[in-house]
């Protein structure tokens, strides 16, 4: 996973563990000091294992692979905040795939905007057997990506919503049969 570190000393040394007599001979001590310097990353790592595996603590490095052990999709162009964000939000993102809030979230870290959709649920009840459609039922869920024209939303990145990018983005994040919507407008 990680390279070695050069000069990495183990703060468990070998030598230190064996008993007295094999100490005072030099050869077992450097064989000893040889195995630490190879075991040192090892023990380096399983100290910082939960640190490697928390999203807000993670080098930048592992944050990618992290972030794709987890499912969650970034943009190498997006700061490192909105890729800890976005690799913290993956397991709820999960398990919200394709609801309101799970489709508002997920656009709005990937944007880095306020999202606004407005979906009729697809739901029609009638007390009447083959009671026809209110007309005034919508057909289709909107998307609504607002971007602030500031240029700054908060986490260093600007707003980088483009027409393209949100309708891919949204087609991405609502079920295949769902007809959609995606407008992005600026305030």
């Amino acid at each position: 996973m990680r390279a070695g570190v050069p000069g990495l000393g183990s703060p468990y040394s070998l030598a230190d563990l064996l008993p007295e007599v094999y100490r005072e001979d030099p050869f077992t001590v450097r064989l000893t000091a040889g195995w630490d310097e190879v075991v040192a990353p090892v023990i380096g790592t399983l100290d910082c294992l939960d640190a490697y595996l928390d999203p807000r603590l993670a080098p930048e490095d592992l944050l990618v692979w992290l972030a794709e052990r987890l499912g969650a999709r970034l943009d190498e162009k997006w700061p490192v905040a909105r890729k800890r964000a976005a690799t913290g939000a993956a397991l709820t993102g999960h398990r919200t795939r394709g609801t309101v809030a799970g489709v508002c979230e997920e656009v709005a870290l990937a944007t880095g905007c306020e999202v606004e959709l407005a979906d009729s649920g697809g739901v029609f009840t009638s007390r009447t057997p083959d009671a026809p459609f209110p007309e005034d039922l919508p057909d289709t869920v909107v998307v609504r990506v607002v971007a602030r024209d500031s240029g700054n939303n908060g986490d260093g990145g600007g707003t980088e919503a483009g027409a393209a990018d949100v309708e891919a983005l949204v087609g991405r994040c609502l079920p295949a049969h769902v007809p959609y919507r995606a407008e992005v407008v600026h305030r």
